[in-house]
C-alpha cells in the first residue's frame, strides 16, 4: 500500500509553524529593553529568519497548488523543493515526536517526489534510463557476483533480478545493481543517465532522490518479507510502469538515435521494441 503525500505535506507544514514560533520570539526579544548591539543582532536574525519564512512558506503553497492542479509550475517546483529539502529534517523530527515511524515520513515523501517527477512529463530515449537495484533483490544464496557486472546473473528465476534483466532487454535501457549509496552515485555518473528508476528501502530512496537533485528519479520502495537486506521483492510491474513513464515513444526513439549517430549505449541488448 502506497504511502499518502499528505504525511510529509502535513509535517513540513508544522515546521513552518516552529519557523513562526521562532520569528515571534524573535520580535519578542527584539522589543525588550536591552542594549543597542542586542536589537541590531535580533534584527539581522530576524530579517534573515522573515526571508527564509517567505520562501518557504511560498515553496510549501507553491507544491500543494502544483499537486492540487495536477499540473507543473517550474518556479513553485524550484522553491517547492528547496522547503523540502529545508524542513526534511524538521519533519522527521515533528513526525517522531507525534509517534510517526520515519519509514512513514520518507515514504510520503517519495510518494509525493514521485508525483512531482510525473508531472514534470520527462520524455528521455532508452540510453538515457538508468534502473538501479538494490543487491538485497539477488537471492543470499547465489555465488554470482552482479554488482560489477549485473550480466554475471544466470537467470535462475530465484530472485526479481531475473525480471529485471528482461526489462532491460525489453526497452534497452542501462541498468546495474549497487551495494549502497555510494556506487549508486558512481553509476549515475557513469552512466550520466537524464531519468531514473530506482528501487531501494526508504532511507536510501530518500538519501538518493534528494543527493542527485535535480535529476529525475521515481522511486520504487522494495518489499522485505524477511527483513531488511535479505532477500527483499519488488512489484516488476510497478519497475515497468516507470520504465515507460520515461521512455518516448518509439519513432521519437528511433529519431533521437539516427541524431546521435545510431549510438545507444546500454548494458543490455534490445530484443523487443515496446508499443
Amino acid at each position: 500500500m502506497r504511502t499518502k503525500k499528505r504525511i510529509f505535506i502535513g509535517l513540513m507544514g508544522l515546521s513552518l509553524l516552529f519557523l513562526i514560533g521562532l520569528l515571534a520570539g524573535s520580535y519578542y526579544l527584539l522589543v525588550s529593553p536591552p542594549g543597542w548591539f542586542h536589537r541590531l543582532v535580533l534584527m539581522a536574525g530576524l530579517a534573515i529568519l522573515s526571508f527564509l519564512f517567505l520562501i518557504l512558506a511560498i515553496g510549501l503553497g507553491g507544491l500543494v497548488l502544483i499537486l492540487w492542479q495536477g499540473r507543473s509550475q517550474p518556479f513553485f517546483l524550484f522553491l517547492g523543493t528547496m522547503a523540502v529539502n529545508w524542513l526534511f529534517p524538521l519533519a522527521l523530527a515533528w513526525g517522531k515526536l507525534l509517534g510517526i515511524a520515519p519509514e512513514k515520513v520518507k515514504a510520503s515523501f517519495i510518494e509525493m517526489n514521485n508525483q512531482l517527477v510525473r508531472l514534470r512529463k520527462v520524455k528521455l530515449s532508452p540510453s538515457e534510463v538508468l534502473l538501479l537495484a538494490p543487491h538485497c533483490l539477488q537471492w543470499s544464496g547465489c555465488p554470482h557476483k552482479i554488482t560489477i557486472d549485473v550480466n554475471n546473473c544466470k537467470r535462475c528465476g530465484r530472485c526479481p533480478i531475473h525480471s529485471l534483466h528482461g526489462l532491460a532487454e525489453k526497452y534497452g535501457i542501462c541498468w546495474a545493481v549497487a551495494t549502497g549509496g555510494t556506487l549508486a552515485r558512481h553509476f549515475v555518473k557513469k552512466y550520466r543517465p537524464k531519468g531514473v528508476v530506482a528501487i531501494a528501502c526508504e532511507r536510501d530512496l530518500t538519501s538518493g532522490i534528494q543527493n542527485v537533485h535535480p535529476l529525475p528519479v521515481i522511486g520504487i520502495i522494495n518489499e522485505r518479507p524477511q527483513g531488511p537486506c535479505l532477500n527483499t521483492q519488488v512489484d516488476v510491474e510497478r519497475v515497468e510502469e516507470a520504465l515507460r513513464f520515461f521512455l518516448m515513444p518509439q519513432d521519437e526513439a528511433a529519431k533521437a538515435k539516427s541524431q546521435i549517430g545510431g549510438r545507444l549505449p546500454t548494458v543490455s541488448p534490445q530484443r523487443e521494441a515496446w508499443p
